[in-house]
């Protein structure tokens, strides 16, 4: 099993930057690719960036490209999404997830871990 932790979220105006945290504890050498997921009220959720643990190789979803960046700390099994230039639509719980895939990425199903997500509001 694999345990993820998120942290980070809040409210921060438009324009403003958040930087989320995940922590992964366990068996972590059984995932090769970590992700983030979004969910807003009444919608489904969806894709937003996912990071390969060993290439660092990303992938984003296009509504994300050009403001946030996802980044790993091997030595702390922690991945970060920087999020900067936020919009009100970028509101949403944002969830941490872990695979060991490498392909399908912009799937959840793909995922076999999820964290408990955390909280980002953006105010226009």
């Amino acid at each position: 099993q694999v345990q993820l932790v998120e942290s980070g979220g809040g409210l921060v105006q438009a324009g403003g930057s958040l930087r989320l945290s995940c922590a992964a504890s366990g068996r972590t050498f059984s995932t090769k690719t970590m992700g983030w997921f979004r969910q807003a009220p009444g919608k489904e959720r969806e894709f937003v960036a996912a990071i390969n643990w060993s290439t660092s190789s990303t992938v984003y979803a296009d509504s994300v490209k050009g403001r946030f960046t996802i980044s790993r700390d091997n030595a702390k099994s922690t991945v970060y999404l920087q999020m900067n230039s936020l919009k009100p639509e970028d509101s949403a719980v944002y969830y941490c997830a872990a695979t060991p895939r490498t392909l399908g990425l912009t799937f959840e199903s793909r995922y076999d871990y999820w964290g408990q997500g955390t909280q980002v509001t953006v105010s226009s």
